[in-house]
């Protein structure tokens, strides 16, 4: 009785389809008017050398800050800076450094030794403090980048002991040839990141490096004391630097909920069993629903609540949503675990229930870049395994079972999708239109019924960090009883979607065999072995019909864009535009796959010797072949009735009849008008421009006329009898006009 039996619930926004939504929510309520932050390195994200160096001086009897005043003087040709720009090979910059130290200290001065206290272990860890708050700040969206005057090691290898996955833009001076505080080098990371000056903000200890920043319009933070300057960047951007949860960010001013009552609806939910302050961060961004992610006493919870304003008219979805998962959490599908469903308005403005948060990785990439090729096959087949599990659910058992009919869940969707996108429709998509009309036409004769997720794909999945392991299925909005094949379908758009694409990253350009992912047909072979059955014969109809829904659903978020009910980003509203063509696109060619398909499986006689594989592109367009018959008699009878009614024409058959009326509506209406009884003006000029000094004279003196043109005029005058030319079609006059005998 929980799962609805066809989708009533008519979505805007796809659930997760923009990966990156913090930036434009910050920039939309107005939390920070930055969009990317540049940090240096040592003193900053690495210890400060300056420690090190005195440490090393005092433990080797040298004059405190001989290697500080060694390393400063020298201006712009100083064996630092020199080193620092690449113009010295290490082995040289220690002989000049350690003859500047004894000039300083007039004794020897190892500076081998101090070169190698200062890549020891203690010198080479990030600092905690910092390491967390570039993850909150790129959860927020804004973008990072390393500006450090770093150098090589004597292997000749950079000194940047940071994990390089958590900066967009990494400029070293060695690298450019330039360092800081020259203007040049931050004019190169300001154009790497594509912000402005004023969007930006640089940390480093070096009072002369902030300088040169500040000059430019750069907003900057001086690192002394880096309590002090972390507070201080967490005034600048508006938003907490610590409390990082993996997938989330913080909770902004038009998301927050009232802490005190849930605090106290916590306490009564769990009475002794969790004690301690409330922290909150929140989960992506849906249209329908919003999740936080909230830490209680020692609790690790997720909170899922309806909006006020909710995009689903259907009912208590939340309510719903929260049956389902505990209904299939008891018959061994990993979902989250469910912990309390509260239907009380009063405490949060609408209802919400609380589950229990799942730690683990969730792959946003379906070509799993960080992985092995055995690893990213080891994911797949977890992926196949855990969608046959849930299409295996004993509904009877699992109190999943619904008394309305079930056999008509492709037909609803398709009915409440194509009102969706008439709803949102900015613009004409001609392949939608074509879809609109051909999905009714071909609905499958018959559909399994199953508990169905919805919107099964990678990234609605969360991993074992150490193996191929699917602990918990998210995103279980759309979940139904319906055609299980609708799942495997919309699991494998990835597979011909562009690596580029916004709401996933799809396998179109790659090399599978390569990367070790099985291909799509390997991938459903899997799955169909889980489910001891076949793949069906139209399953090209399930895959144009997955790339309609998601063509929809970009749709509706090209519209939001439009309406003003997501920010004014030109590019964003751009890419839903192009993306929803694009999948428009292919879902019509997996209709045209499907009409070669049924059409070839007609017994009679098959025009196209090309049969058309999804796994596959098509060969050669068209194939013709003729027969003969030598006599009438013996001319095969078609076991299925003739074509009498366009509606019945296969997919890409419409097409070509549609193109064919439109060109036959145009030569129609030019037989009957006026116009075609008039000399064209563009053949009059072409004869025109024949010179009379082109006409040859025989013997006599008595002109020939023009050889070879004489017939080209004749063949012209000529088809002035044809219903397709003028009756004038060389003008009399013309110099060919005068050539031609006068019975033409």
């Amino acid at each position: 009785m929980y799962l609805s039996s066809a989708a009533r619930t008519p979505l805007l926004r796809w659930a997760g389809i923009l990966q990156s939504p913090g930036l434009w929510l910050r920039r939309q309520s107005g939390w920070s008017p930055y969009g990317a932050v540049i940090f240096d390195a040592s003193g900053v994200l690495l210890p400060s050398p300056q420690h090190t160096a005195a440490d090393w001086e005092a433990r080797n009897c040298i004059p405190a800050g001989t290697v500080q005043q060694a390393l400063l003087s020298g201006g712009e040709n100083s064996p630092s800076l020199k080193y620092t720009r690449g113009e010295l090979t290490t082995v040289e910059f220690l002989e000049e450094l350690g003859q500047q130290c004894f000039e300083i200290a007039n004794i020897r001065v190892p500076v081998n030794s101090f070169l190698s206290k200062l890549i020891r272990n203690e010198m080479i860890k990030q600092l905690p403090i910092m390491a967390e708050a570039i993850q909150c700040i790129r959860a927020e969206g804004l973008k990072t980048a390393l500006l450090s005057n770093s150098f090589r090691l004597p292997n000749g290898e950079s000194f940047l002991p940071l994990d390089q996955k958590h900066f967009d833009v990494i400029v070293e001076a060695y690298r450019e040839g330039k360092c800081k505080p020259d203007p040049r080098i931050y004019k190169l990371c300001l154009e790497r990141l594509d912000v402005q000056p004023q969007e930006s903000i640089f940390l480093d200890n070096s009072s002369q490096n902030l300088k040169t920043a500040a000059q430019l319009g750069i907003k900057t933070v001086k690192v002394d004391d880096l309590e002090v300057a972390f507070k201080e960047l967490e005034t600048y951007l508006g938003f907490p630097l610590q409390g990082f949860v993996p997938y989330t960010r913080s909770v902004g001013p038009t998301t927050e909920i009232p802490k005190d009552r849930l605090q106290k609806y916590l306490e009564n939910v769990f009475s002794d069993q969790a004690t301690g302050p409330l922290t909150l961060r929140q989960f992506g961004c849906g249209q329908s629903t919003r999740t936080y992610f909230v830490k209680f006493g020692d609790r690790s919870l997720v909170l899922k609540k309806e909006l006020p304003d909710s995009l689903l008219p259907s009912g208590p979805a939340v309510g719903r949503e929260y049956r389902v998962l505990k209904a299939l959490s008891e018959a061994g599908v990993p979902v989250p675990t469910v912990l309390a469903l509260c239907e009380d308005r009063s405490i949060l403005g609408t209802p919400f229930y609380l589950m229990e948060h799942c730690a683990g990785h969730v792959y946003r990439d379906a070509s799993l870049p960080t992985l092995l090729p055995s690893q990213r096959r080891a994911i797949y087949a977890a992926m196949s395994e855990v969608l046959s599990k849930i299409h295996s659910t004993d509904l009877r058992a699992a109190k999943l079972e619904d008394s309305r009919d079930h056999g008509n869940y492709i037909q609803q969707q398709v009915d409440t999708w194509t009102k969706q996108y008439r709803a949102t429709e900015t613009h004409v998509i001609p392949a939608m239109e074509r879809l609109i009309e051909w999905l009714p036409l071909h609905f499958p004769e018959s559909q399994k019924t199953t508990a169905v997720h919805g919107d099964f794909r990678l990234d609605n999945l969360i991993f074992h960090p150490r193996r191929p392991e699917v602990l918990a299925v998210l995103g279980w909005k759309f979940s139904i009883l319906g055609d299980p094949i609708s799942d495997l379908a919309n699991n494998c758009m990835a597979y011909f979607l562009p690596p580029q694409f916004d709401s996933m990253k799809g396998l179109a350009k790659y090399d599978l065999r390569h990367l070790g992912v099985p291909t799509a047909e390997e991938y459903c072979q899997k799955y169909c072995g889980h489910m001891g059955m076949e793949l069906p014969e139209n399953w090209n109809f399930y895959m144009a019909f997955a790339f309609f829904r998601l063509a929809a659903m970009l749709q509706g978020l090209h519209k939001c864009s439009v309406a003003g009910e997501e920010p004014n980003h030109t590019a964003r509203r751009k890419s839903c535009l192009e993306h929803a063509e694009l999948v428009a696109d292919l879902a019509w060619d997996f209709a045209i796959k499907e009409g070669f398909r049924v059409f070839n499986s007609l017994s009679i006689a098959k025009p196209f010797a090309q049969h058309y594989s999804t796994w596959a592109r098509q060969g050669p367009f068209l194939s013709r072949s003729y027969s003969t018959w030598t006599r009438p008699e013996t001319v095969p009878v078609p076991e299925v009735p003739m074509i009498t009614s366009i509606s019945s024409l296969l997919g890409m058959a419409q097409g070509i009849y549609c193109k064919l009326a439109r060109n036959l509506d145009v030569q129609w209406s030019f037989l009957i008008s006026q116009p075609r009884r008039t000399p064209r003006p563009v053949l009059e000029k072409k004869v025109l421009v024949l010179p009379p000094q082109a006409a040859t004279t025989n013997n006599d003196g008595v002109s020939r006329g023009w050889p070879g043109w004489s017939f080209s005029a004749h063949r012209c005058q000529s088809s002035a009898c044809s219903l397709l030319s003028p009756s004038r079609a060389v003008p009399a006059d013309s110099p060919v006009g005068k050539q031609l005998p006068a019975q033409c």
